[in-house]
């Protein structure tokens, strides 16, 4: 961002597919302004085609479909404000139902699994072909997924598609790609852990603390949607069209990263409906798609995910009823046995998490980032996300202060005990490595050699340990060398990422960054004893 000269705001990356910005890689060299205002006119391009299509399969002409779009207003916006990308995943998910309509169902899969593999998104609809029978159909989709994740191994390489599958997949899935506890994003796994998790910084007043509750509620949830899709849409089959729009709601109400502009995909869904329904379904279809897309108050009562359970019940709830009590509670059952094994495994690796065991430090509620601690005699720097940029504070006298600079701040590291605080600051377009000197607080460029990252193995001060991280058991977790028996201690679990660890400067102790119970990449700081 500051090579692109974006100026003063905060960046981060947020986990996604590997594939994700694959529409996007044609526009890498333009400039910024460039890009979007193509990407711009492309969306355009996308919803119109999409208006299109729906018109096309349905008895609305083109400008009804326009004016049902429009009652979506404020998910499109921000869909033009931030450029994001899922009026080009409804065009997907349209030319799909489009295809299947005209029985071309491998088409349909294969346009199904391109939407999976770019946003998974379309991972409910492997069930739907599954469900219906439609065994090209499930092939095709395979196919399409098998391809794009061979176009990803050749493009990142076998060890970064590995690491992407077993460490950043399965924390997307569960709500770790973001703020898990914010209320802003209305998902029924963030809902739960706001609920029963507690947090200090991002969640300090749960309604009821209860791990094991938040595991198990939010895995049978999980389950249940699946299985009772599954189950009501193989069972007792409705037309194409219904069944797919019940699948597009339930791939909505599935996500665990949702926003104001995820709501635009449910455009399909209403329109699909629309022509099969009686006027008071029509009514509360179209009730909820402007509820869905408009900014609602009362946002700690995530009203956004209880009107997505109320369109996934209604939709199921004809089909459930003509089901036999066995069917139902079997698959209840089901459901249950299976997370109360999933939540008995979380609760395991939540048992070795940073926070079961050791003191956290700068403790500020809200604070979504702190890393790089770095110990010297003036007190502990890391660093911290402001309001417009990456910032360094400063714990000490009782304090924790925050130093701004003209630009962002990354990376604080202490040079010695009593030396100043090195740190990197991006500004107009460069990258300087400067120096903090607490004594005087002043800040001036570095003129000697730049010292080793925070990556890097640490001695503690008394010359007895070596702290390092390692992946050799899963995610990133800070151990111990003992450098007179060689003897190695893994001081940190969980499955989550701990790291930049620092010592104390009488060796009993290291502060370290982890990001166990928060978002993958939001670390907070803890102090660790050395045993």
């Amino acid at each position: 961002m500051n090579g692109a000269g974006a100026g003063l705001q905060l960046g981060a990356y947020t986990p996604q597919t590997p594939l994700t910005m694959l529409p996007l890689v044609g526009l890498s060299g333009l400039a910024p302004l460039t890009a979007k205002h193509v990407w711009l006119l492309a969306n355009l391009g996308f919803l119109a085609t999409t208006v299109w299509l729906l018109s096309r399969m349905t008895r609305f002409r083109v400008d009804h479909v326009w004016l049902l779009a429009f009652c979506g207003y404020f998910s499109f916006r921000t869909n033009f404000l931030y450029g994001q990308y899922y009026i080009f995943l409804l065009l997907l998910l349209t030319l799909a139902v489009y295809f299947l309509d005209r029985g071309n169902s491998a088409l349909s899969a294969t346009l199904a699994g391109l939407a999976f593999g770019l946003k998974l998104y379309g991972g409910p609809f492997l069930v739907y072909y599954i469900a219906k029978r439609q065994w090209r159909a499930v092939l095709g989709m395979i196919a399409a997924i098998a391809c794009l994740v061979a176009i990803a191994i050749a493009w990142f390489g076998w060890h970064d598609m590995v690491y992407y599958a077993s460490q950043i997949l399965p924390r997307s899935l569960e709500g770790g790609s973001i703020n898990p506890f914010a209320p802003g994003v209305p998902t029924y796994s963030t809902m739960l852990r706001h609920w029963f998790v507690w947090e200090p910084e991002l969640n300090p007043h749960p309604l009821w603390e209860s791990p094991w509750t938040f595991f198990f509620v939010r895995s049978f949830t999980t389950l249940a949607v699946v299985l009772f899709l599954a189950v009501g849409a193989a069972l007792r089959p409705s037309t194409d069209r219904r069944d797919f729009a019940w699948f597009v709601i339930a791939a909505v109400l599935l996500s665990t990263s949702t926003a104001s502009y995820t709501f635009v995909l449910l455009l399909l869904p209403l329109v699909l409906l629309w022509e099969e329904s009686p006027p008071g379904q029509c009514a509360f279809f179209m009730a909820s798609y402007v509820l869905l897309a408009a900014p609602l108050g009362l946002s700690w009562l995530f009203p956004k995910v209880w009107l997505l359970i109320a369109l996934f019940l209604v939709l199921g709830w004809q089909r459930w009823q003509s089901f036999s009590r066995s069917w139902i509670v079997g698959t209840a059952v089901l459901a249950a046995l299976i997370a109360f094994v999933d939540a008995r495994q979380h609760i395991r690796a939540y048992a070795q998490e940073p926070g079961q065991h050791f003191e956290r430090v700068a403790v500020q509620e809200g604070a979504m980032f702190s890393s790089y601690p770095a110990v010297s005699q003036a007190g502990v720097f890391y660093q911290s996300m402001s309001l417009d940029r990456y910032v360094l504070r400063w714990l000490h006298d009782n304090r924790n202060e925050e130093l701004v600079f003209a630009g962002q701040a990354f990376h604080p590291r202490a040079t010695a005990a009593d030396g100043p605080i090195v740190f990197e600051l991006a500004a107009n377009r460069t990258s300087t490595m400067m120096q903090f000197d607490p004594g005087t607080r002043k800040t001036f460029p570095l003129v000697a050699p730049v010292p080793a990252d925070s990556a890097s193995p640490v001695v503690s001060p008394d010359g007895r340990w070596i702290a390092f991280t390692s992946t050799r058991k899963g995610p990133e977790q800070v151990w111990l060398r003992n450098l007179s028996s060689g003897q190695e201690t893994r001081l940190t679990g969980g499955n989550c990422n701990s790291s930049s660890p620092a010592w104390a400067l009488d060796s009993k102790s290291i502060l370290f960054a982890s990001d166990c119970g928060r978002a993958y990449g939001l670390p907070a700081l803890y102090r660790a004893p050395v045993p």
